[in-house]
């Protein structure tokens, strides 16, 4: 079992398959943006101020999803003490609080011209917000700490406390009075959004979403590669 874990192999299918990733990336994200800025119309209440949205959008489910994901991650390495788990993990962050950062910038640029404001604390807003502050601490745990066994219990903790937020996000246009509209995707009822704006969302969605694991890739493979000078054979 612990032969799947040697560095030398991993790195040799990771390091294979970020070219692989690449290419589809530049496919899907050309292919996603002809769509969102060509073909799909524009709103008749927002005019072209929509296609932000192809932006905006997949941008905050990539980072919802990711960081979901490092507390999934988190909490099943602080069970089995799988340190290839936090490797993962450690790796994962950073897409993630790029696109936590392009969901808030996007957002008060659609803002301004759907609210006439660039920012107001509306509880989504303010929980993304706050979601961005759990990844930064997350990330400057494993700058601050060299210890890797205090560093993997610290960002585990930040982890699964920040997921707390996950939910709040999700249904604070529910709890609360938003400026935000309630869900036009819904996976078991009606979506409210027309299949011309739905399509190239999806394609946009997928396109970040390689481009996220390139990111991943990459941060991986130089993890390992520290593994590997350091003369680690396994993780």
């Amino acid at each position: 079992m612990f032969k799947f874990f040697e560095p030398n192999k991993i790195f040799v299918i990771t390091s294979r398959a970020q070219k692989y990733v690449l290419f589809l990336f530049i496919v899907v994200l050309s292919i996603g943006l002809m769509e969102a800025l060509i073909i799909s119309p524009e709103d008749y209440k927002q005019s072209h101020a929509v296609r932000i949205m192809y932006v905006h959008v997949p941008a905050a489910w990539i980072a919802l999803g990711i960081f979901s994901c490092l507390a999934l991650l988190s909490i099943v390495s602080f069970i089995f003490k799988n340190k290839n788990l936090s490797l993962i993990s450690k790796s994962l962050a950073p897409s993630g609080f790029v696109f936590n950062v392009i969901a808030l910038v996007t957002g008060a640029i659609w803002g301004k011209p759907t609210w006439g404001t660039w920012w107001a604390w509306d509880a989504r807003i303010t929980s993304m917000l706050i979601l961005a502050l759990f990844y930064l601490m997350y990330l400057l745990a494993w700058r601050i700490y060299e210890d890797e066994e205090k560093v993997i219990k610290i960002t585990s903790m930040i982890a699964i406390l920040g997921a707390i937020n996950i939910p709040i996000i999700k249904f604070s246009v529910d709890w609360w009075n938003s400026l935000h509209q309630s869900a036009s995707i819904n996976v078991f009822s009606n979506t409210s959004i027309h299949a011309s704006m739905l399509i190239p969302l999806g394609i946009m969605t997928a396109a970040f979403t390689l481009f996220s694991i390139l990111i991943f890739l990459m941060k991986y493979n130089t993890e390992l590669i520290k593994l590997k000078t350091k003369g680690l054979n396994r993780l």
